[in-house]
């Protein structure tokens, strides 16, 4: 060991050794597959479109290994007060169309109901049932397994909208289609702006 060490003085040298021996030793670890989606909500953004002057963000990290969807919801100024919120999946398009209720019914569990502005943040385990809507299940076969690929697809595709319904609005005041960003904070994307309004 000693002559090892006398031989590898220089630092790239030694760099390359610690390299070697951790590639020969390191077993790989598991690792969760995640990604991440986020949108802007409004009414211009609903089918038919409204003119609501609300603002709305979300967030949606998608783990596949975990089995894990965590929800990120801020929004303020609504017209009425909060009846529900849910994701849609998956419309005939990216980025237009309606679609059935693919979460949970009515509502995200513990969403804020009754207010016009509000925060929202769970992690849902999607091997449950429970984490869907019972008809989402049923149109893939009654599997939970299914499902989750289902709407894993659909988010990635583009095809899976977040909204929210108001009094004023039943059908949805507010609404944004999921789209892929990069999480890194140096990142130019809708990362800066979502993470703006969690903080």
């Amino acid at each position: 060991m000693r002559t090892l060490i006398r031989v590898c003085t220089r630092p790239h040298a030694l760099l390359i050794l610690a390299s070697a021996a951790w590639l020969a030793g390191a077993a790989p670890a598991a690792r969760a597959t995640q990604y991440f989606y986020a949108t802007v909500l409004s009414g211009p953004n609903e089918s038919p479109p409204n003119a609501s002057p609300a603002t709305g963000a979300a967030e949606v990290d998608l783990d596949d290994v975990a089995n894990t969807m965590r929800v990120r919801v801020v929004f303020n100024g609504l017209l009425g007060t909060t009846t529900a919120s849910h994701i849609h999946s998956a419309t005939a398009s990216p980025g237009t169309g309606t679609a059935s209720v693919a979460t949970t019914t009515p509502t995200f569990p513990a969403f804020p109901l009754g207010v016009t502005s509000g925060s929202y943040d769970q992690t849902f385990d999607m091997t449950q049932a429970s984490s869907y809507n019972p008809s989402f299940v049923t149109a893939h076969g009654g599997s939970v397994a299914a499902s989750e690929s289902a709407l894993f697809a659909s988010i990635a595709a583009g095809t899976a909208y977040l909204n929210i319904h108001t009094t004023v609005v039943p059908g949805g005041e507010i609404r944004g289609f999921l789209t892929a960003f990069d999480p890194t904070p140096t990142a130019t994307t809708t990362w800066g702006r979502i993470k703006a309004l969690y903080r």
